[in-house]
């Protein structure tokens, strides 16, 4: 159950979506080009690299939804859930490495786990309904996220703007956040809703990073 609980919220860091009226805009949200400026998968590198960076952050958001449920309504499986989440975390420090480095690939790995340690405190204060606790757990979990952006910002100032980035990472929070605490009051209705906005967000990170990513190392995708 500890191990359960210090993933969970990163769990609350990767998960959510809109009305249901509105959920055909996340199949949508699969063509939309975000924040470094629109690089269509016009080629195979290119397209390849979007594939890829997107399967990775689904992967996210599949496994954090996949823990906040064992966890939340006790099913089996939680441990094998949480194994898979944390290589997850892995694999998006991999995945920066052709392009970066192997020292900003573990740099932003071990980013990624800080802010799973840091969500623990989250978790057990919204579970106690502790409001000061879950302010002060909150305050160092954006922090963290801060921490993120500025890492991403300075690897590609030209294609990732701080700010940029930081409303997204911010989003993400927020977003999976209130998919736990839907499950939590068992608000499936509103369970459901929160996880196609997170799906809908994460695609839009996914493609800003590639986008990026393309957009810094045009001769890598020729």
């Amino acid at each position: 159950m500890k191990q359960m609980l210090i993933i969970l919220p990163f769990v609350l860091l990767a998960c959510t979506s809109q009305e249901k009226k509105d959920s055909e805009k996340t199949s949508a949200a699969a063509n939309t080009a975000p924040m470094a400026g629109s690089n269509e998968m016009s080629n195979s590198k290119s397209g390849e690299l979007h594939t890829a960076m997107r399967k990775l952050w689904e992967d996210h958001i599949t496994w954090t939804r996949n823990v906040i449920c064992c966890l939340v309504d006790n099913l089996p499986g939680s441990d094998q859930a949480v194994k898979r989440l944390l290589k997850n975390q892995d694999d998006i420090g991999n995945a920066i490495k052709p392009y970066y480095g192997d020292d900003a690939g573990t740099k932003l790995t071990g980013l990624l786990h800080d802010h799973i340690t840091i969500s623990a405190d989250v978790v057990k204060a919204a579970k106690a309904n502790d409001k000061k606790a879950l302010d002060d757990a909150n305050k160092k979990w954006y922090d963290n996220a801060d921490q993120i952006s500025n890492f991403l910002s300075l690897a590609n100032p030209g294609n990732w703007k701080l700010e940029d980035v930081k409303m997204m990472m911010h989003d993400h929070l927020k977003l999976t956040t209130d998919e736990a605490v839907a499950r939590i009051k068992k608000d499936y209705d509103a369970d459901i809703n929160a996880y196609d906005k997170v799906h809908e967000e994460i695609l839009k990170m996914a493609d800003a990073l590639s986008d990026g990513i393309v957009n810094q190392f045009p001769d890598k995708f020729k």
